[in-house]
């Protein structure tokens, strides 16, 4: 029974992992909990969420902070700037492309 909970608990923490906050090159002022280091903005604490630079609108799932977009919830997917087409296993959102997963 202990094995089944733990399970549970396992792949729940996968399915509803959020994105992990990550240092991200300054562009104007840091977004929304992150705080300034040299020429980075980096996460203030566990509820930094996940940042891009900011190019025109925000992509599905994230609101704009600043120059930068940040993941709105913990559902929100891995968003990357667009060139071109979209790698394999993403789909386009505006100049973003977006994991399929």
């Amino acid at each position: 029974m202990k094995f089944v909970l733990w399970l549970l608990v396992f792949i729940s923490n996968i399915v509803f992992a959020q994105l992990p906050a990550q240092p991200i090159i300054k562009n104007g002022s840091c977004p929304s909990s992150y705080v300034s280091s040299g020429n980075y903005c980096v996460p203030n604490g566990d509820t930094s969420r996940f940042a891009i630079v900011k190019n025109g609108s925000c992509p599905s799932g994230y609101v704009s902070s600043g120059d930068y977009c940040l993941a709105s919830s913990n559902s929100s997917r891995q968003a990357i700037q667009k060139q071109g087409s979209c790698p394999s296993g993403y789909v386009s959102s505006g100049e973003y492309c977006l994991s399929s997963k």
